[in-house]
């Protein structure tokens, strides 16, 4: 019995990698470019990752849009959204492995001084820095969905004092959670290490502005694996070359890809990685995309809906 057609969209996914993966879970499934349909009419599901605009236009069949990854903020700003078609994302639990693994990465090479190691090596000086017990380092994790929460679950677990701050109270073992915008202040600032983990919406846009910025204690660390948009990046950079930050891992930006000519890429203090701390795994992806393509098939409603007005 056939289910229907996917078009698929991105410029940044395998389209033949996805094809595979899906249909290996619903043979049935008809599967096919976007970008590249001669019949749009004919699409039953759209499963997207930025998409250009008016794509959806022709789609007259729609029943269900997958954007294709955890962050959905891409998607739910747009304003060429057919009505009434319910608006899914990925919660793939391997998806927030990957993210939990990037995030430890990050708060151990901070926590251990591996930055004033490389900085060493590089001048050619043996520079002896005792290490610090996890213990006396706090790191607050902001953000506390599924990806956040396994991060801070992990941060826990080597020992370090973990805070966690989210819109609304979350619970997690070991983890001291706080929640609401009159509690974020006094959890940054007893941060050695502060992990930016919030969606981007309209309430979160800049949320780290200068004033934000300045409330970290003196000399700590910075990591965001979330959006750029949620920082003022001119304030960060600044703080980072005086010092006031001490370091930085950051995954994202305000424009990707990053500008040759922006400072960020000449600090010492200072991570680069190219928006990769987590990516949507195909082959179990597809599970979780398959499931939900069978319920919308019966005339059910779809898991992981998103509310397109709270922007996740």
């Amino acid at each position: 019995m056939s289910v229907g057609t996917l078009g698929f969209y991105s410029d940044f996914d395998d389209f033949q990698t996805w094809k595979q993966a899906l249909q290996a879970q619903l043979p049935a499934l008809r599967v096919v470019h976007a970008g590249q349909a001669e019949r749009p009419e004919e699409i039953d599901y759209a499963m997207v990752w930025k998409p250009p605009q008016g794509i959806f236009e022709r789609m007259t069949k729609l029943r269900l849009i997958i954007n294709l990854g955890a962050g959905v903020d891409s998607l739910v700003g747009r304003d060429d959204l057919p009505p009434n078609i319910p608006i899914t994302r990925i919660t793939d639990p391997q998806m927030a492995r990957m993210m939990a693994g990037y995030v430890l990465f990050a708060v151990i090479r901070h926590a251990r001084d591996i930055p004033h190691f490389e900085q060493a090596q590089r001048a050619g000086r043996w520079a002896y820095r005792h290490p610090r017990s996890p213990e006396d380092i706090t790191v607050a994790v902001l953000g506390l969905g599924q990806l956040g929460a396994k991060a801070a679950h992990e941060i826990q677990r080597q020992g370090f004092r973990t805070l966690g701050w989210s819109r609304s109270l979350a619970q997690i073992d070991g983890v001291e959670c706080s929640a609401g915008m009159e509690t974020l202040d006094a959890v940054i600032g007893q941060a050695d290490i502060v992990v930016l983990m919030l969606p981007l919406t309209p309430q979160t846009r800049q949320i780290f502005d200068r004033e934000r910025l300045e409330k970290m204690r003196p000399g700590a660390a910075f990591v965001n694996v979330a959006r750029g948009a949620l920082v003022d990046q001119a304030a960060l950079t600044e703080l980072l070359q005086s010092g006031r930050i001490g370091a930085a891992t950051l995954d994202v930006f305000e424009r990707e890809p990053l500008p040759a000519e922006d400072a960020l890429w000449q600090m010492p203090n200072v991570l680069i990685t190219p928006h990769l701390a987590s990516v949507a795994i195909p082959s179990s992806s597809a599970k979780q995309i398959a499931a939900n393509i069978l319920r919308v098939a019966a005339g059910e409603l779809p898991d992981n809906i998103i509310e397109p007005s709270r922007g996740y």
